[in-house]
Parts: structure tokens; sequence; C-alpha cells
């Protein structure tokens, strides 16, 4: 999950004042830390696969982002909290310079938990001294503004890497007995029915939004229905008893090969215990499986592979986004369960232009090789989620909180 930009100049925005803005920016620091409380040292410090990055490397980067694309650039006679933090912080910024590889993050036992801390206390402090004399400067609340969506960003990222981590784990080992989880099916799915014709997609509202919901342009969707509710753990469950990880003509070539390659068999983190029966491993530890619960944590191939088999397909984003506006009321669980995965390759709206500058790496150059999911997650920050946004990932990806709807 990568984030960008803000809309372009001279599109009208209100913005908050100083003190709201730095209220806001207090609060979203410190639920960071509230979700890296309930770890030891030890969790924070450990990386379960390249693709999942260590608590205290999240702890450190989104600091480094306001550090960097903000302190470096307006603080007064500024310095570096640690000259060596912007190797070892920066992510893919390759205007900023080189950096730590990506897969060897969890080798970073120094500098100390504490040490991060410092950092974090350090540029918290330095970002609301430059708030307070600036109630009027849009330049600086913008970058602020997406400094903090960049934060939460990664607070839904240290979920999901905290999760595959403890996964690792054969006692299973609870996050937090208080973790969010996803509410149940309220009853049968059902098909709601949506007309055809041009449609506006994208972003075209007041507040906050990334460069890659940009710019709202028309769209033609054929007539087409959605079903009212995210596929459930005991209908995946009928496909799974039903062979479907066995049987090619459901996937997709390169979902077969890569199921065969890597052995999948069922969801990530779904296993039979002693007695036979499945068990689902969740952020509050080994549950059994809870049937009428949205099924999560699926590849593209896996959901394409589950809608191939049910007679159905996945919707393109540009229907879920106008079946998200038009069907509230008719559709159950769009936000706040599983990101939904969409049969849209991650490509730039016509118009598209990415920021100049280091800042302007965040979407534009990642728009290849990835599918795109719409919705928000259990895991997704409150406040964070809309119906344009644009999350993505490549098509192999399953240690998200990610499920699927049907589409036809």
């Amino acid at each position: 999950m990568v984030c960008c930009c803000l809309r372009p100049p001279g599109q009208p925005r209100r913005w908050q004042g100083a003190m709201i803005l730095a209220s806001r920016f207090t609060s979203i620091r410190l639920h960071t830390l509230a979700l890296a409380q309930p770890l030891s040292s030890e969790d924070c410090m450990a990386q379960s696969m390249p693709d999942a990055s260590p608590v205290k490397w999240h702890l450190a980067h989104t600091t480094w982002f306001f550090e960097t694309f903000i302190l470096e650039q307006i603080e007064p006679d500024f310095a570096p909290f640690h000259q060596d933090f912007r190797f070892l912080f920066n992510s893919y910024y390759n205007g900023i310079g080189a950096r730590h590889p990506r897969a060897q993050r969890g080798l970073l036992t120094r500098p100390s938990l504490a040490e991060i801390q410092a950092y974090r206390n350090d540029v918290d402090e330095r970002i609301l001294r430059l708030l307070a004399p600036r109630p009027d400067d849009r330049g600086l609340a913008e970058l602020v503004t997406l400094g903090l969506h960049h934060e939460q960003q990664h607070q839904e990222l240290i979920l999901s890497d905290v999760k595959h981590l403890l996964a690792q784990n054969a006692l299973y080992p609870v996050y937090s007995p208080d973790a969010p989880h996803a509410g149940r099916a309220t009853g049968p799915a059902r098909w709601r029915a949506f007309e055809g014709g041009v449609r506006v997609q994208g972003f075209d509202g007041e507040g906050f939004c990334f460069d890659n919901e940009l710019p709202p342009h028309r769209v033609f969707v054929e007539p087409f229905s959605l079903s009212s509710r995210l596929v459930t753990n005991g209908e995946f469950l009928a496909f799974v008893e039903a062979g479907g990880y066995r049987n090619p003509s459901l996937w997709l070539s390169e979902g077969w090969d890569t199921i065969c390659a890597r052995g999948w068999s069922h969801p990530i983190y779904w296993r039979l215990d002693e007695h036979g029966a499945w068990q689902e491993f969740t952020l509050r530890g080994s549950a059994p499986l809870q049937s009428d619960e949205p099924v999560s944590h699926l590849s593209m191939y896996e959901a394409d592979a589950f809608a191939r088999w049910a007679g159905a397909r996945l919707p393109t984003e540009a229907e879920w986004e106008y079946a998200a506006t038009r069907g509230i009321g008719d559709l159950e669980q769009l936000f706040d369960h599983c990101w939904q995965w969409t049969s849209s390759s991650y490509a730039p709206y016509p118009g598209f232009a990415a920021a100049p500058g280091a800042v302007g790496e965040y979407n534009g150059k990642f728009m290849v090789n990835q599918y795109v999911l719409r919705g928000s997650s259990i895991a997704t920050p409150p406040g964070h989620a809309r119906a344009s946004y644009r999350n993505f990932f490549p098509a192999h990806a399953r240690w998200q909180f990610s499920g699927l709807r049907l589409a036809r």
C-alpha cells in the first residue's frame, strides 16, 4: 500500500485551522504507538517475510516521512535527528537517495526501540512548533495532512504485518484480546442490479485524496449486478472442500502456477486441528472458523478462482465505485470488513499527473503488475476510507485483509 498526493493546486478545499490540525496530528501519532503497545521489543524487531516490515521500522519510517518532507524543507536551521536515519528508514524514494534493503529491515537491531521513540518525540515536537505560528500556511497543512494519511496506511500495515509475524509461531499468540474483527453476515446474499451508462469515476469533492484517485473522469459501465454482501468463510470452505484448489480449470494460468509452487490448498490463516476441525488464526489468537464471517486474506488469484467456481466474476473498480456511491442501503459490508479485490489492473486515470519531486514517486511508478482493491478493512483507521480510495497489491499478495464480493 502506498500513498502520494493531494488534489492539484487551484481546486477548492476547506482547510482545518492549525489547532485542529495539530490535535489530529497528535491523535494519529499516538494511535500508532497504541498499536505497538501490546508488543514486546522482540515482536517489534522481527520481520516475517520480505513483503512485511518490523513494527519498529514502521514507527521510524512514518517519522522519517515528516522529517524528510516537512522539517527538512521548511524548518529554519534544520538538522536531522540522526544523519544515518535518512538511509535506514527511506522506503523506496529514489529521489531521496540510497536506502537499507527492504528484505533486511529485520536485521536492524540498532537503533533500539527506545531510540526510535526518542526520534518520534523529537520530530513530533518540531512539527507542532511549525504549525503553531502558521495557521494560514496551506502548503504546510497539505504536507502534514499527507503525512497523516501516510501514517494511517502504515497503521493498517502494522496490523497485517504483526498478524503474519505471530502466525509463524506454533503457539499462535494473541496480539490483543480487543483486536478488531469483522462482523458476521446478516443473511443470504442477494443480487443488486445497477443500470449501465456513462458514470463519473474518481474523487470529486472536498477534503483529502491521493493523486491516484484523480482526476474525476467519465467511464461507460454496462448493466451489472453486485452481491449484497461479502463472500463468507462458510461459502469459501465449500469451494475448498469441493476441490477448488485442485481444479486447474478454475484458475488463471499464473494463479495455478502460484498455488502449485507455494503449496496453497486453503486461505493463509486456516488450518485443520488434531480433531479435523477448521481453525483460523486471528489477531485475537487461534479460534474455530466462523462460517458467517467474511473470508479474508485471499490473493486475487484465489478470489478470482472462487468467483469462477460460483458462476460469477470479480467486479471492475468502476462497477464497485458506482455501486458504493449509489447502492447505500442495498449493499452491506462495503467498508470496515475486508478490502475487496477487483478485476481492474492498477493504472493511471486519464489525465493523471504525479506530483513533482520525490513525493511524486509514491503512486505513479507502481502502476504496473498490480490489481485494485476497494473498500476498507477491520484494520483501516476510522476516517481513512472513502468510495474513491484505490488500494493495490500484486495478484499473489494475501497477507493483507483482503476478501471479495461477487459480480455478474
